[in-house]
């Protein structure tokens, strides 16, 4: 038996109102992706990426989508990604782009990039809240988002001396 292999991107879907994120699902998605490719590539890229081509994975919350396809035309559907502006559904239209994260060979690979660009990103906030109990709310997220204890022991070194250095 041959094993058919797959690509999977993982992108986060902006919207200026993140409010209209909850309208989204994975048909609406797939549909808009599969219209950028076919646009930008003709009969030929919308012919590959009517083969295999998914959604795995939607968030709502967060914007976060996986789609899988074939290993052999990842280039056409990546390169496609930018052109799409919009994405319609239950009659609605909600503006949107595609920003591709991280391309990977399984869905593991990409759960494990998921969880560290969403420590660097509660990182980042961790300097911009102003209060004391955002900060602590901030850090609690963090440690969520650690795979390991010595993880969470860094971090806690980390932010003491962030803390030391901000007063």
């Amino acid at each position: 038996m041959v094993r058919v292999k797959s690509r999977y991107l993982l992108c986060e879907i902006n919207v200026p109102d993140r409010s209209r994120l909850f309208l989204l699902d994975d048909r609406a998605v797939a549909a808009a992706v599969k219209a950028a490719v076919a646009r930008m590539h003709g009969d030929y890229g919308a012919a590959l990426c009517s083969i295999r081509f998914s959604v795995k994975y939607l968030n709502a919350h967060t914007g976060i989508v996986f789609l899988r396809f074939p290993k052999k035309c990842y280039r056409l559907l990546w390169s496609a990604l930018p052109f799409i502006t919009c994405i319609e559904t239950r009659g609605q239209k909600i503006e949107c782009f595609l920003n591709c994260l991280h391309v990977g060979g399984t869905i593991r690979t990409c759960q494990k990039f998921l969880v560290k660009y969403n420590t660097q990103q509660l990182h980042r906030m961790l300097p911009k809240c102003k209060s004391e109990e955002e900060r602590s709310q901030v850090r609690e997220a963090i440690l969520k988002c650690c795979l390991t204890r010595g993880n969470k022991q860094e971090f806690g070194e980390e932010s003491d001396s962030e803390d030391d250095e901000e007063q």
